[in-house]
């Protein structure tokens, strides 16, 4: 048995830490959620009973947890960004290394006696690259004139920037949204009463 593991379980290891460290923080935001409604629960259990001290501590016991759950969502989408960041550094690194490998077989080539057949095949090979980037070029215009055709339909800039600047005001978890949905417990302990 080797002593040490081969770059494949390593990988395979590294994976398996990405997933399970994801499902961890998806359970952990769901505690939350629960422990969120527990203290709401309670509250307005406390506040019904006249325990106006034990309301308080259960309505700072849910604040405590908004912010909880604000940290553990932010923490999971800093995970997911870098996880993809380093998605992205690999494949780089992956692109480099073939080209490192064309480089050198491309080296090996040059130095055959037959410059001239060796210097067409050059030729030809790249007349097909600059014939496949041109395609592709294209292909990349033609896919964003459809994408922006397709934006100009749904809205225009201002449009898509108030809706942007709405959806971020309501974001669940911004300090006012903490406040507002504090305030609405309070009042729905009182409705209750």
């Amino acid at each position: 048995m080797c002593i040490f593991k081969s770059r494949e379980r390593r990988e395979l290891e590294q994976k398996q830490l990405v997933k399970r460290t994801v499902y961890n923080m998806n359970k952990q935001i769901e505690a939350l959620e629960e422990q969120k409604k527990s203290f709401a629960e309670k509250a307005a259990r406390a506040k019904a009973n006249g325990l106006d001290a034990q309301c308080e501590l259960a309505i700072t016991g849910y604040r405590l947890t908004l912010l909880q759950l604000k940290r553990a969502q932010e923490m999971l989408l800093n995970f997911e960004i870098t996880s993809q960041l380093k998605d992205m550094a690999l494949m780089t690194k992956q692109f480099l290394g073939g080209m490192s490998a064309l480089s050198t077989q491309m080296s090996r080539l040059a130095e055959g006696g037959d410059f001239g057949r060796i210097s067409r095949q050059f030729k030809e090979a790249m007349s097909k690259a600059q014939g496949q980037a041109e395609r592709m070029e294209s292909f990349m215009n033609d896919s964003r004139a459809a994408f922006k055709g397709a934006a100009e339909g749904v809205a225009d800039e201002e449009e898509l920037e108030r809706i942007t600047e709405e959806r971020a005001a309501a974001e669940e978890f911004s300090d006012d949204a903490v406040d507002r949905e504090i305030e609405q417990l309070r009042k729905k302990i009182e409705a209750q009463i």
